[in-house]
């Protein structure tokens, strides 16, 4: 298992303007430009870090059995998202993982900047309160919710990802929004 924050291969000397060569090289840098976003994601809907890298890295090397097939990919983004999130499907899916999961604690939210106690006991309160209501979304809202916030992917692309219709995608993600305000209201 890779550690939190390790990238799965070293960065090379690769900036944004220059193109990765070959398909091993497209894939990693893509993969390590979006690792953070990913186990962030994966992260809601396992429940806890570890499982989310574990998720994380199986889906790495998913993607690196198939690698021949990378030309064929449009989006490279959204088939490592789809890729990651079958990843973390099997891993629910799985006998020795079937366990009840904690919901997700402080680990799972940057705390940010300096405000009074009580309004800092008041954001808590508030995030905990978001943190169980996005936990307890129906599976594909959030999934629709987590790749839309987490994964900054549009509409379309999210359709895509989960081979379902746009309008289908949207209807979940309205429904996901309106539970969560009923929460924060």
């Amino acid at each position: 298992m890779t550690q939190p924050g390790a990238s799965l291969t070293p960065r090379g000397p690769t900036t944004s303007a220059e193109e990765p060569r070959s398909s091993a090289d497209r894939l990693t840098h893509a993969f390590n430009e979006m690792r953070d976003e990913l186990v962030s994601t994966l992260l809601y809907l396992l429940g806890n870090r570890e499982d989310a890298h574990d998720a994380a890295q199986e889906a790495f090397i998913k993607c690196w059995r198939t690698l021949d097939s990378l030309d064929d990919v449009q989006n490279l983004r959204a088939w490592i998202f789809r890729v990651g999130l079958n990843a973390a499907k099997d891993l629910q899916r799985s006998a020795w993982k079937r366990r009840a999961k904690p919901i997700a604690g402080d680990e799972t939210m940057i705390e940010g900047r300096d405000i009074s106690p009580g309004e800092s006991l008041e954001e808590r309160e508030d995030l905990t309160r978001l943190r169980k209501a996005i936990l307890d979304l129906q599976p594909s809202e959030k999934e629709v919710f987590l790749l839309r916030q987490n994964g900054g992917f549009t509409y379309e692309e999210i359709a895509d990802i989960r081979k379902a219709p746009v309008g289908t995608v949207k209807t979940q993600m309205r429904s996901a929004l309106q539970k969560l305000k009923k929460v924060l209201a």
